[in-house]
């Protein structure tokens, strides 16, 4: 069993070099999913949503947070990401709303990029919020339940869980009203598979990252007392 760290480090995240560095990252990913992803590309005759080549990242990154920092910090991360896109979607909401100046002639194109349905904005982010707590509840209990030993495991374990969560409910709340029960489903199995295939091919680079940050952090966390409470100290220490 490996050494468990003390209740003060466990929670103190700032004393970590790279942290606030992947957040940022993660958060940048996030909200860029969120502007380019509203393209559908076709790649080997498949059509696939850019938001789908991007967001099933932000998973690999909450493996990543939970693994190395433990579920304290994968659930700053979930909050951080969860605001700056409420935030992100709420702006271009009113800015697009807004009269354009009689001389910008943008006003269609601005529209089409920033003029966020509220429907899918909200089911975006119920979505996200569900998703991204499962994959970490699920990630930190199974480091627990196997000791720290396989990884590969626990990464597509948790993408299993979260991804299921996360597209089941965005589906669900954005197109019940508009498709029928049996496309609803097939668009489910399909959005899902994809994402979980794309975990396990990731998963020799969330291999990589995760065994890097360990050796350069010298930290390796452990949930055993963890309170999993989404809103304990959500956006602090």
């Amino acid at each position: 069993m490996p050494d468990l760290p003390s209740k003060e480090q466990a929670l103190d995240l700032r004393q970590y070099r790279y942290l606030s560095t992947l957040l940022t990252f993660f958060v940048a990913i996030l909200l860029i999913s969120n502007v380019m992803g509203q393209k559908l590309c076709l790649i080997w005759g498949f059509s696939i949503g850019g938001a789908n080549l991007l967001f099933p990242v932000t998973y690999i990154f909450g493996d990543v947070f939970t693994e190395v920092y433990g579920y304290a910090a994968s659930r700053r991360a979930i909050w951080l990401g969860f605001l700056c896109s409420f935030l992100m979607s709420a702006i271009g909401l009113i800015l697009v709303a807004l009269p354009p100046h009689p001389e910008w002639k943008n006003q269609e194109a601005y529209a089409a990029i920033f003029g966020f349905v509220p429907k899918m904005v909200g089911a975006s982010l119920i979505a996200y919020w569900c998703g991204e707590f499962a994959n970490s509840y699920t990630m930190a209990r199974m480091k627990v339940f196997t000791s720290g030993k396989h990884l590969w495991m626990r990464t597509i374990g948790s993408t299993v869980v979260g991804q299921l969560v996360d597209t089941t409910v965005f589906l669900s709340l954005a197109f019940s009203s508009t498709l029928t029960l049996s496309s609803l489903i097939e668009l489910i199995i399909t959005s899902y598979s994809f994402k979980v295939i794309y975990e396990i091919c990731a998963t020799p680079l969330t291999y990589w990252v995760v065994n890097t940050l360990k050796r350069a952090e010298g930290v390796d966390s452990y949930d055993y007392n963890t309170d999993f409470n989404p809103f304990h100290k959500a956006l602090g220490n």
